[in-house]
């Protein structure tokens, strides 16, 4: 009998300000490591409701997402985990300084691209939805159904 595929869920935020974009600068195994906010669904939540939660808990932030970047599947550095990300985006008015709530988190930054390139990242992800995003790839949040019950 073939192993049923169970990827790992995940949400991801591209937050745009005019100071650049929001990364989280998180504790990896003791190292420091830069991400979008990002994390997994708990048990009954919508991915939009995940999403929304990660965002708060990572850097205190309270947004709607206006849409989504996109969808990306890919595996972990060893291979061992395949991750399904849904990576959403906002935009705001300004670069407010934020404080994480997740211990986790170390601090949070905006940053412009080129910035984002000299910082150790969590995945190659954290640029492929930065770019993906500056490309114009932005689809509607009707693009997803979620029916909880």
């Amino acid at each position: 009998m073939i192993e049923r595929y169970k990827p790992n869920t995940t949400v991801a935020w591209v937050v745009e300000s005019p100071k650049g974009f929001l990364f989280v600068e998180e504790n990896i195994r003791g190292n420091l490591q830069f991400n979008q906010p990002a994390g997994h669904i708990e048990a009954g939540e919508t991915l939009i409701a995940a999403a929304k939660r990660e965002l708060l808990e990572e850097t205190s932030l309270d947004l709607d997402p206006h849409g989504v970047v996109g969808i990306y599947q890919f595996p972990n550095q060893d291979a061992s985990v395949i991750y399904l990300r849904f990576c959403f985006y906002a935009t705001v008015d300004e670069a407010l300084p934020l404080t994480p709530i997740d211990p986790a988190i170390h601090a949070c930054h905006w940053l412009t691209r080129a910035q984002l390139d000299q910082q150790s990242l969590r995945s190659q992800f954290v640029k492929t939805c930065t770019d993906d995003y500056l490309a114009g790839k932005r689809y509607p949040l009707e693009l997803l159904h979620c029916q909880m019950p």
